[in-house]
């Protein structure tokens, strides 16, 4: 599976030797790093407690369930990387197979999706060490903003010093949720998995709806491919080892609070702290509150990278302004696409610093759109991995669950209806003046 038949469409863009700019900086340890860090999000905080409120310990058949899913979820995207790394992600994959125009649209709806929900990852993170610190909502806007200002500038200075300070921050991650885990073992009983099925089935079916936001994230790495030193070794087996550690986190880490019964006992939002807590005692809280905030800067390293080439390849591609295709001098680094990011960064954050927006609407904002860019990814792997049978399936697989959720995004799928509607108006405008450039 490590390889790819030669019997796929030709790769019709610029590849990164053809269009030299970004450098080759990604190792396999970093994309690994790169790729935990952009799945093992802020919902391992408070995912595995809600699922036990909801279902009770059948949350475990979901978890179950979306950790077999994981695999073919993470390859539909390691896969597309691997035959054309670009650092358009997902957007070069729909263009290849659907076009220029279907592939920017996609391309703006991750980079319209990343200003809000990096500063939603930030001001969650910021929350949990607030709360275990017992700090004021300033002392976390001020926390969120350090946060973002270190992704931004790790990926300024570039991926080599980006991807060894993941491979630092998961590192910690890792450890700290071992521990939990194992600190969490002797407290765990037998009659707290009884009864197994307390409200039936239905809340099952619930959870797994749930659960699939803590397992979207393979898309987000994709858009660094270009920059991997080896796209068939990192994107393939680089996703698979990072698939597998993060599914085994995720399960163990459910299992511990259902078996501790600690989403019952410290809250479902806080159940890691309770369980840390059982073995530190007031120690476990700052842990864990640590432990959110590494999470969190994990999650935004790897996006504001993401995001910031998306830029950089929609600019270079003329679907987005001229200037977000300006590269560092010195570092060689996308750093209109990060200023873009940066502006949008600071709009944001002085709109939840002044209460305009709730941190509780921010989050289901950029929900929708980024199950868009996955199910447009996946499409595009349903079309170019049509010489390799396996690919084919997977790409269906991801495709399917995928679409099954997007429904379940409610009103916030406005906002991605919001960014095409603005796209294809420019479009039309572009179209009515007969100018050579969009932009």
């Amino acid at each position: 599976m490590s390889s790819l038949p030669d019997h796929t469409p030709p790769y019709t863009g610029h590849t990164a030797a053809q269009q030299p700019g970004l450098r080759h900086s990604i190792g396999m340890s970093q994309a690994v790093a790169l790729y935990i860090g952009a799945v093992l999000g802020s919902g391992i905080l408070i995912a595995p407690g809600l699922a036990a409120q909801m279902a009770g310990p059948s949350s475990l058949i979901a978890w179950g369930f979306m950790t077999l899913l994981i695999l073919p979820m993470a390859l539909s995207m390691g896969l597309l990387s691997a035959r054309f790394p670009n650092a358009g992600g997902v957007s070069h994959f729909v263009t290849l197979a659907f076009g220029p125009r279907a592939g920017a649209l996609t391309g703006w709806f991750f980079l319209m999706s990343v200003p809000i929900g990096a500063p939603v990852a930030a001001l969650t993170g910021a929350g949990y060490m607030t709360a275990a610190m017992g700090w004021s909502d300033s002392i976390r806007i001020l926390l969120a903003a350090l946060i973002l200002a270190a992704g931004l500038v790790a990926n300024w200075i570039g991926m080599q010093l980006a991807g060894r300070i993941q491979i630092a921050v998961v590192l910690s991650i890792i450890a700290v949720l071992t521990f939990a885990i194992v600190a969490a073992m002797p407290h765990m009983q037998m009659v707290h998995f009884t009864p197994f099925l307390p409200h039936g089935w239905l809340p099952v079916g619930q959870s797994a709806a749930m659960l699939f936001w803590c397992f979207i994230g393979w898309e987000a790495v994709s858009h660094m491919s270009e920059e991997f030193r080896n796209p068939q070794q990192a994107a393939v087996r680089g996703i698979m080892i990072a698939a597998v550690i993060v599914g085994i986190l995720y399960f163990l880490t459910a299992l511990a609070a259902v078996g501790t019964q600690s989403y019952l006992h410290g809250g479902p939002d806080t159940s890691l702290v309770w369980m840390i807590s059982l073995t530190l005692g007031p120690w476990g809280a700052i842990l864990a509150g640590l432990t959110g905030l590494f999470i969190c800067t994990a999650t935004i390293i790897a996006y504001v990278g993401a995001a910031s080439r998306v830029a950089y390849a929609l600019s270079r591609q003329g679907y987005a302004p001229r200037w977000m295709s300006k590269l560092s001098q010195r570092y060689r680094t996308p750093a209109g696409g990060l200023a873009f990011l940066t502006g949008c960064f600071a709009v944001v954050m002085l709109l939840y610093g002044s209460h305009v927006l709730s941190l509780s609407v921010l989050i289901q904002l950029p929900n929708a759109a980024f199950i868009l860019t996955y199910l447009a990814g996946c499409a595009a792997g349903i079309r170019l991995l049509r010489g390799y049978r396996a690919g084919v399936v997977i790409s269906w697989i991801s495709f399917a669950s995928t679409a099954v959720i997007f429904p379940f995004s409610g009103w916030a799928i406005m906002y991605p209806v919001g960014i095409a509607a603005v796209f294809l108006l420019i479009l039309w405008l572009h179209a009515k003046r007969g100018t050579a450039h969009i932009f």
